[in-house]
């Protein structure tokens, strides 16, 4: 997770608390964290970049909607970067 940018960081998070959300379901997700809108030319390249990376699969709900799940790896990653961050933050 070294090499991804933090919006990437955010996408896996969203996309590992939501059962096999849809595109539209994670940016209504970050734009409620970010107040502010997530346009579509953002949001999309960022999940293939996820998809590319092996961290997210990508599957189809139905001709028009493509869903997101995180993968094995993309769940290991998040775990180690959630120890890491436990060695600098206090509960």
């Amino acid at each position: 997770m070294h090499d991804l940018t933090a919006f990437q960081r955010d996408l896996l998070i969203v996309v590992s608390g939501l059962d096999e959300p849809h595109g539209l379901a994670v940016k209504d997700e970050l734009e409620d964290y970010y107040e502010t809108e997530i346009h579509h030319g953002r949001l999309y390249p960022n999940l293939d970049t996820l998809v590319e990376k092996g961290l997210v699969d990508k599957g189809k709900r139905d001709r028009r909607t493509n869903v997101y799940t995180v993968t094995a790896r993309g769940r290991r990653d998040l775990d180690a970067r959630k120890t890491w961050e436990a060695t600098y933050l206090e509960e």
